[in-house]
């Protein structure tokens, strides 16, 4: 079985949308596009050059769209981002010119990728696709980089009703420019008690 990885830049206020470039995504009327730029720093820059390794990514429709008229031109940057495969889940989209594309329309068609044998999927951007799968329990590891700074409004990473879920912190890094980088695994259910006793 293939592990579902998420990996997310987000604001304290858990938005998720655009951080990479002005005009990435203003849907809703978004004005901070970029907004994780101002934080890159050398730490920050090999922690990322780790988690680009080459491996397969599942996407949702409107990053894929993002990226496939981005990177096929700037694989310099993401060596083998063009070689890997990218499931991308859409129910518009069938085909793309960008090469090893694979279109899937449907939660069983992610749920048989994740039983089939291969390499960990990293599930990069993408909100709706990342809260359909915090909702069917599809998320093994969470890779979060947490910016010091609160966006007001945008998309957000748990909108929409994760589950009740426990994860363990595996890995953590401080950046100089003060961005948290957590790596948390999935760990069973929610515990409870009471705190000091």
């Amino acid at each position: 079985m293939r592990k579902i990885i998420v990996l997310s830049m987000i604001s304290l206020d858990g938005v998720m949308q655009a951080p990479g470039a002005p005009g990435e995504d203003t849907s809703g009327g978004f004005e901070y596009g970029g907004w994780s730029a101002p934080y890159d720093d050398e730490i920050s820059g090999k922690v990322m050059e780790k988690l680009m390794k080459p491996s397969d990514l599942l996407l949702g429709r409107k990053t894929f769209q993002i990226w496939e008229n981005y990177w096929p031109d700037h694989a310099d940057y993401w060596p083998g981002i063009n070689d890997v495969t990218k499931y991308v889940l859409s129910t518009t989209m069938k085909k793309s010119d960008w090469k090893n594309s694979v279109f899937l329309n449907s939660l069983p068609d992610i749920e048989k990728l994740k039983k089939s044998d291969g390499s960990d999927i990293k599930v990069w951007g993408s909100g709706e696709l990342v809260q359909l799968l915090l909702k069917n329990d599809l998320v093994d590891e969470l890779w979060l980089m947490i910016h010091p700074l609160t966006l007001g409004k945008g998309k957000k990473l748990f909108d929409g009703g994760p589950i009740p879920a426990a994860f363990t912190l595996i890995e953590s890094t401080v950046t100089p420019s003060g961005v948290i980088i957590a790596n948390y695994k999935r760990a069973g259910k929610v515990e409870t008690g009471t705190v000091g006793s």
